[in-house]
């Protein structure tokens, strides 16, 4: 077990220590300074630009930004509705898997352009080789999109005043060739060299060793694996994800698959202090969010590595702690601590099944997502704590009597409002999702017989749970829920789509807000917000929100489950 917790701080340790220098590269790469990769990839861009004849050093505002953004997504979101909906016959179809119902592929197409992956498919048997990689590049898109409105953001927060903020194409190009397609090529290229199949060959058969026959599914799963969690998308090829043994094949494997979805989230971080020339407030940032990380994560590895005390009480030896749902190439303590990164990040890739995690991780897997700013996911898990900012330093000036300021920009009324609605849309898509699940499970019969295996607490969970990851754009399920029904994927399109634009127009419109506005010099009246004092703020608003928003809900579901066990 020593030896499991030292591989949790190795992980972590090394997804820090790459985050730092990506970090510094990011904002190279974004301030059009000279990298090492520009030889190479300069004629690249251009092509790219010269193709869709847009002109990179054209400066836009941030609503023209927002414009850029949603007419690329809405135009990817078309394309996969058509392949997703014609997979039959088109090409690439080796297994003469079928193409999806018009619901289900809304649910997928949605769920893909907005960087949540959640799949209510199995990879394997309901797509074709042509709808995975059409898949896998919407992962690329999606999170270069998510990138790029970053660096908006980053922009904005300039000591300037200014209503150009560089040029979207020129950010989400440049993510897409300098930072996620070199890094997923050397993930890719140790996954493939570790097992991950990387093919376009359709199903294998082998002979195992009881003597049947078995048909195994493969494909270019070792590309799909690497962009799926550089990006924080998630998706799994195959449908147990990164529990499958072709997706993650060892430990090794599972070392790069966690630093790999951790990597860009935490590099943001460093990437902003450089841009802005505030170092410090960027550790600050990093501190909260480690923190309100380590309070998630700890207790849910103590709890796995524990095990499950109905099993002791039956005189149940449980040495390697609560095993059911997870690999044992991987352990307890590792899927316990792959459970609170991928919610917590955003990614939502799995090598465990959550459903069958001891309750109160179920909760902290719940509150990653409910909380949705420690770390997040590629770019808008910056914008998300962003809100937070505005917040705390509102309340923290009307704590001391001082006109709130943040970066020598006045916030005022406008942007209040919006930073209220913004952070009030994420409990409300839950919540009331949630209630119509819920009243629907049980005022219909159909519902009842084929919703829920567990029809308790713990079926409430998992609607609960269903709707958050929807609506924190993670992907991931406890899987115990028959989701692929017309209620399920188009309610959770529905909020998919809701909770990745509104999220990001809002932080958008306070920035390019704020930017607009005098730059007013710090002064010995101006309140610090790159000190332990504020990041504490900061903390304790999340924490205030996420209280009184979900404490009932986990009441009544992973809380009561949890006193079932006593």
């Amino acid at each position: 077990m020593d030896k499991e917790i030292l591989g949790i701080i190795l992980m972590f340790a090394l997804a820090v220590g790459i985050a730092l220098p990506l970090g510094r590269y990011i904002s190279k790469i974004f301030g059009n300074e000279k990298t090492w990769l520009d030889k190479l990839l300069n004629p690249v861009d251009k092509l790219f630009y010269k193709i869709s004849g847009i002109d990179p050093e054209k400066e836009m505002t941030w609503k023209q930004h927002l414009t850029a953004l949603l007419t690329i997504n809405l135009v990817w979101f078309l394309a996969a509705m058509f392949v997703l909906t014609n997979m039959s016959w088109l090409p690439m179809n080796p297994d003469n898997n079928p193409s999806m119902s018009g619901d289900l592929a809304f649910n997928t197409a949605v769920s893909f352009v907005t960087n949540t992956n959640l799949q209510h498919y199995s990879g394997e048997t309901g797509m074709s080789y042509l709808g995975q990689l059409t898949l896998m590049l919407w992962q690329f898109i999606s999170a270069g999109c998510g990138i790029a409105i970053a660096a908006v953001v980053f922009f904005a927060m300039k000591e300037r005043t200014t209503d150009k903020l560089g040029n979207f194409y020129f950010f989400f190009v440049r993510s897409c060739t300098r930072i996620l397609f070199p890094i997923a090529i050397v993930v890719a290229s140790l996954l493939a060299f570790n097992g991950t199949p990387m093919t376009f060959e359709g199903k294998d058969s082998i002979i195992n060793l009881q003597g049947d026959k078995v048909e195994v599914s493969r494909g270019p799963v070792a590309a799909f694996v690497a962009i799926k969690h550089l990006g924080t998308n998630g998706g799994g090829f195959f449908g147990p994800n990164s529990a499958h043994p072709l997706e993650n094949p060892n430990y090794f494997t599972n070392i790069v698959e966690i630093v790999t979805q951790m990597l860009i989230p935490l590099a943001m971080i460093f990437a902003m202090g450089f841009i802005i020339k505030r170092r410090k407030l960027s550790w600050t940032i990093f501190g909260v969010m480690t923190i309100g990380f380590l309070m998630l994560m700890i207790p849910t590895v103590v709890s796995e590595v524990n095990g499950n005390p109905a099993i002791s009480e039956m005189g149940i030896s449980q040495s390697m702690g609560n095993m059911e749902g997870k690999e044992v190439r991987f352990g307890a303590a590792a899927s316990a601590y792959w459970s609170i990164a991928t919610t917590v990040i955003s990614t939502g890739s799995i090598n465990s099944m959550h459903d069958s995690f001891m309750p109160l991780s179920g909760m902290n897997q719940l509150l990653g997502m409910m909380v949705n700013c420690f770390y997040g996911g590629v770019g808008v898990g910056f914008l998300n704590f962003y809100i937070f900012i505005i917040l705390a330093v509102f309340i923290s000036g009307l704590m001391v009597g001082r006109t709130p300021e943040f970066l020598g920009k006045k916030i005022e009324a406008r942007e209040m409002k919006i930073a209220m609605i913004i952070a009030l849309l994420h409990p409300l898509l839950i919540l009331a999702g949630t209630a119509i699940a819920s009243y629907t499970f049980a005022n219909d019969p159909e519902a009842y017989a084929s919703w829920l295996n567990n029809p308790g607490f713990h079926g409430f969970s998992e609607m609960l749970y269903e709707f958050t990851s929807s609506s924190a754009n993670n992907g991931s399920g406890f899987e115990g829920l028959g989701d692929n029904t017309p209620f399920w994927n188009i309610a959770c399109g529905i909020v998919m789509l809701m909770a990745r634009y509104l999220p990001i127009i809002g932080p958008v419109a306070i920035a390019g807000s704020l930017a607009a506005k005098k730059y007013i010099p710090e002064s010995a009246g101006t309140l610090k917000t790159d000190t332990p004092t504020f990041g504490l703020m900061v903390f304790a608003v999340i924490a205030l929100v996420a209280a009184l928003s979900f404490f009932p809900a986990l009441a009544l579901g992973p809380i009561a489950e949890h006193f079932l066990l006593k």
